[in-house]
């Protein structure tokens, strides 16, 4: 095998973990911006989901991506170890501080956790898988998350039927609004040139 053949071959691009100050800023940013789509949600989420909860209760969860995808929106575009968490967590710190309905403690403690599910399944691929089905599976754990801190606080005197309901109906939000819709996100930004100081912005927008 000749040299050209050889240094023709495509390399793996190695994550470095170190975060730069524009990871931070660029983090802290898409938390604030994330932030401000769920104070708006918060406020027509319950008359928009009522009808699905009338029908089949425990169904109003496949609206409830909108409050996930900060997490794997930050994962997708910083990817670094702990961007997902990092921003999950500080859309839900401005989200309390904005007022949310649930009191702060509650806002910022569901954030952690959907946070870390996002951050989970960044972790199982090393931080070296950035795809749609990645995506989707980011925004599904958080989706799962939310499910069951949110029946662990709120319906644990639930009917099974009403939980697993909810459950399905949190993983599969998760999927697609948060998952699928954050990789859309992440590839229209690409597109523009916004995120051209991450590895995120210059394989997306080829």
């Amino acid at each position: 095998m000749n040299a050209t053949a050889t240094s023709s071959r495509p390399t793996a691009r190695r994550i470095e973990p170190r975060w730069r100050v524009v990871d931070i800023v660029v983090a802290s940013v898409l938390g604030v911006a994330s932030a401000l789509v769920f104070f708006a949600w918060n406020q027509v989420y319950a008359p928009v989901t009522a009808p699905l909860e009338a029908v089949l209760p425990g169904s109003q969860a496949l609206f409830y991506g909108l409050w996930l995808f900060a997490g794997v929106l930050g994962g997708l575009v910083i990817r670094k170890p702990g961007a997902a968490l990092f921003t999950e967590l500080v859309a839900a710190v401005v989200s309390a501080l904005l007022g949310a309905q649930w009191g702060g403690f509650a806002t910022i403690e569901a954030g952690l956790a959907q946070g870390l599910g996002a951050e989970l399944i960044f972790l199982v691929f090393l931080y070296h898988r950035w795809n749609v089905v990645v995506a989707m599976l980011a925004g599904a754990a958080a989706g799962l998350a939310m499910a069951v801190n949110d029946i662990v606080g709120y319906y644990l005197a639930s009917g099974s039927a009403f939980q697993a309901i909810y459950t399905v109906s949190g993983i599969l939000s998760g999927a697609v609004i948060a998952g699928l819709g954050s990789w859309f996100i992440v590839r229209g930004l690409a597109r523009t040139g916004a995120l051209s100081r991450f590895a995120s912005g210059r394989v997306a927008a080829r």
